[in-house]
């Protein structure tokens, strides 16, 4: 930076805390670098210890359901179903998290755009990534401010922005917002290879991944089965290791998970993170959510996947009785985001609304079987086999991905909970409760939307 005689530098100051774009795009390693940033940025502290990142949505919407109890602890009010105001911090991150993320990435997808230095397989392969990122954020928003897909696309959704702007946008409809998420991810899929940087880093597998679970909301069956046996390999006991279940869920090295959020004892989110740092009694964190007995009692006793005890000695009836041991918190606990079990069950249930149940039945089956060696495989056919799968994924995914609260939501079946819970209440299928209001802060800001927005919301 200093070589030749002129001291001009000396009168031009320049930013310490940033890089300019010239260096940045104009190699791989840079963008790569950018990239680092951005998936750094996705378990940051960003506002409180019940809205840090993706994690802090997975966790209100697992606290939302019947089979996980809150106290009055971090998430209090999402387990209260209570928390989608317009001045609300959860209203408030789950609009502005998505909207910095995908801001970071359009500047990446222009800067790479716009490269002379970068060649066109380079530039092809990091707007694919990023590409894909994008459209995971817009489908947070989907899920979190309008009623699902198939309830009526027309409804209005959330503004789309592929370019940095000062100028606010108005509301689309949930069909051009699923339109535009859909193009994103079908256009990347196939321009990502297997290779990645570490498993924080988005691949071919995990863009799959991120389609299936589209298409599970808007019921393309083809397409939910096709790009879930992508994201997984299709062959279920290659991929699954009944071994690594107990180990605490805070590795990920685990053979099981496709995508998850690395942290290191000298760079760790603290006790912002979800869910160890929640459903965690053993270690020296909030130890805030307990299990619904009724929910424990669907697991055998040789199941790996029973990590419940009565850690207090608590009296059955009362909602303190079991807890799990399922995630171990620490700080370098790293946090998973997408394991090759949901990818199976995702095609177990495609195969089942494509009415080929004797394959969703034997699907289902090579993973439980896995889970428990004394599995016997049940006689279910119909809505019964249906009910099963939906209780596979509740056992198998509890407290990772909101996976309850999403199914009712994308099923249209609400939410009823036993009595045992400290707040009992019923979610109706379509309620309004199942997402959020628009914030004030993006009405104030926004020209293009009013208060009218949230009337009848």
């Amino acid at each position: 930076m200093m070589i030749g005689c002129s001291e001009d530098y000396l009168e031009e100051p320049a930013p310490t805390q940033s890089v300019s774009e010239d260096v940045i795009f104009n190699s791989r390693e840079g963008v790569e670098a950018f990239f680092a940033g951005v998936y750094r940025l996705s378990r940051r502290q960003f506002t409180s210890y019940d809205s840090g990142g993706i994690y802090s949505m997975y966790m209100a919407r697992s606290v939302k359901g019947n089979d996980l109890i809150n106290t009055t602890s971090w998430f209090s009010f999402d387990y209260d179903n209570d928390n989608r105001e317009p001045t609300y911090r959860r209203t408030v991150f789950s609009w502005e998290y998505p909207y910095f993320m995908i801001n970071q990435l359009n500047s990446l997808i222009n800067g790479v755009n716009a490269s002379a230095e970068l060649s066109e397989e380079d530039k092809t392969e990091l707007i694919a990534e990023a590409r894909v990122l994008r459209a995971f954020n817009y489908f947070q928003l989907a899920m979190e401010f309008q009623h699902t897909y198939s309830y009526d696309p027309s409804l209005p959704a959330p503004p789309i922005y592929t370019e940095l702007s000062l100028e606010g946008k108005p509301m689309i409809t949930l069909q051009e917002l699923y339109d535009f998420i859909l193009e994103d991810l079908e256009n990347s899929v196939d321009e990502l290879g297997a290779d990645r940087i570490n498993k924080s880093y988005v691949n071919r597998s995990v863009a799959y991944g991120i389609l299936a679970r589209v298409y599970q909301v808007m019921e393309n069956w083809s397409g939910a089965e096709m790009a879930a046996a992508e994201a997984y390999g299709g062959n279920a006991s290659a991929v699954l290791d009944a071994s690594s279940y107990a180990n605490g869920f805070d590795d990920i090295s685990n053979t099981e998970w496709l995508w998850g959020l690395p942290q290191t004892s000298d760079q760790s989110n603290y006790y912002y993170g979800a869910p160890s740092a929640f459903t965690d009694h053993y270690g020296q964190a909030y130890s805030s959510v307990y299990v619904n007995p009724n929910f424990v009692d669907e697991f055998s006793a040789t199941d790996v996947r029973n990590t419940f005890e009565n850690a207090y000695g608590i009296a059955p009836g009362d909602y303190r009785e079991y807890v799990t041991n399922k995630f171990t918190f620490a700080f370098d606990s790293d946090i998973v985001l997408m394991r090759t079990a949901e990818m199976i069950l995702i095609e177990a249930e495609a195969l089942y609304q494509q009415g080929r149940e004797d394959e969703a039945h034997d699907l289902l089956f090579a993973l439980q079987s896995n889970r428990d060696a004394e599995a016997v495989q049940s006689d279910n056919t119909g809505s019964d086999l249906f009910e099963e799968i939906l209780l596979e994924r509740r056992k198998e995914l509890y407290a990772e991905i909101g996976v309850e609260w999403f199914d009712a939501k994308r099923l249209r079946r609400g939410i009823d909970r036993d009595p045992i819970h400290r707040t009992v209440l019923t979610l109706e299928p379509d309620d309004n409760r199942f997402f959020l209001k628009i914030p004030q802060t993006e009405i104030d800001a926004n020209d293009a939307i009013d208060d009218s927005v949230n009337s009848d919301r």
